[in-house]
């Protein structure tokens, strides 16, 4: 696979360096900054970062030795940007990638990219428009396990498949919700299936292809949210596939598994661990000689690596930048999953299936009278 063989090759390359400013210093800017500055990325250097609260942004220029900045048209300002990591929450992604672009800023955006279809759509608009580039953080699509398994889909090892399971157990409990305001309201978060899911369902539609349909239920079992904390959904895909997403925070008294299921005619792949990350089954009825070497080699990702899979990504991004080749995950590949959450959340509140592709019903184009 092309991003397997980027991250190899990376230690070959001489890279021209990308310049990068960190928006949003909460949580997850933990690792993105780590990897950035942290010269674990060949051609990228970390160089400001921006956050509306002072505290988290100075906290976080002073570790790495960086500018801090509390306003996003100062950060956007600076010539000596190329690329901004938007790390906001969720709601406030597309007026800041929108931000980024109009400065001329190439946009790595964290999941979920946007909470509505049609700011994804102005997003992917404003990058367009301005020559930019927008890369969605979909890492798990680069752990080890995930990479090997995709070559054997691609390879037709499968056959014809038959069901996608997706399998996330987590926990999350209140002082987790409590940590800032945003978290677990419609407007800015959504709940377990936009935010700690929402990779699981990228990876399910990645391996399965396009959804035809979904039927979606869900509940706020523990804790005090406006969103969901717990859901379950069965999909129907193109190809004939049946899927299963089981996800919650709601699991106690500590995480238990993020996994992948694949079941098709000619084998079965699960993929578990807490983020998808480790081989469990790897079986196939037409047996390959190196099938053992995934199992012994390959089964987890690299323990010595620090953040692999988002340390693969950001190597991606570099190399997209440099040769300006096509992203795994650009803003069209990022929408397929939004649109996806969303006819799940259109199925929680209507009660009924939902369809993910508008069919003509009584338009006349096309048809001959």
């Amino acid at each position: 696979m092309k991003q397997w063989r980027g991250h190899h090759a990376r230690m070959r390359v001489v890279l021209a360096m990308i310049r990068f400013g960190l928006l949003g210093c909460g949580r997850i800017a933990k690792r993105h900054s780590e990897l950035l500055a942290g010269n674990h990325i060949n051609g990228a250097e970390l160089v400001a970062v921006c956050d509306c609260e002072r505290v988290r942004a100075d906290s976080l220029a002073a570790r790495f030795g960086v500018s801090a900045h509390y306003d996003i048209d100062d950060l956007l300002s600076r010539k000596d940007i190329d690329a901004v990591a938007v790390l906001t929450p969720s709601g406030l992604h597309p007026q800041h990638v929108i931000a980024c672009a109009r400065a001329g800023k190439h946009v790595v955006v964290e999941k979920p990219m946007a909470l509505r279809l049609q700011d994804a759509d102005d997003m992917i608009r404003a990058c367009d428009e301005r020559g930019v580039k927008l890369f969605v953080v979909k890492q798990n699509r680069f752990n080890v396990p995930i990479v090997k398994a995709r070559e054997a889909l691609d390879a037709g090892r499968f056959g014809k498949l038959v069901l996608g399971t997706v399998r996330v157990r987590w926990c999350r409990d209140q002082a987790y919700y409590d940590q800032d305001s945003w978290r677990g309201t419609w407007a800015f978060d959504g709940g377990v299936l936009t935010n700690q899911a929402s990779h699981h369902i990228d990876m399910l539609e990645w391996f399965f292809g396009e959804v035809v349909s979904v039927h979606a239920r869900s509940t706020t079992a523990l804790v005090k949210i406006e969103t969901e904390d717990t859901a379950v959904a069965t999909l129907k895909f193109r190809n004939g596939a049946l899927g299963v997403i089981e996800a919650t925070t709601a699991t106690r008294p500590a995480d238990l598994e993020g996994s992948l299921s694949i079941l098709g005619e000619k084998g079965t792949v699960e993929i578990g661990g807490f983020a998808m990350n480790k081989i469990r089954q790897w079986k196939f009825v037409n047996e390959l000689p190196s099938d053992k070497e995934v199992v012994e080699k390959f089964s987890v990702n690299p323990p010595n690596v620090y953040g692999f899979g988002h340390q693969a990504y950001y190597q991606h991004v570099i190399e997209c930048l440099a040769d300006r080749g096509a992203a795994l995950v650009d803003g069209l590949e990022g929408r397929k999953s939004l649109e996806l959450i969303s006819a799940l959340y259109e199925s929680i509140e209507t009660g009924q299936e939902v369809a993910l592709r508008f069919m003509p019903r009584r338009g006349r184009l096309g048809i001959v009278s």
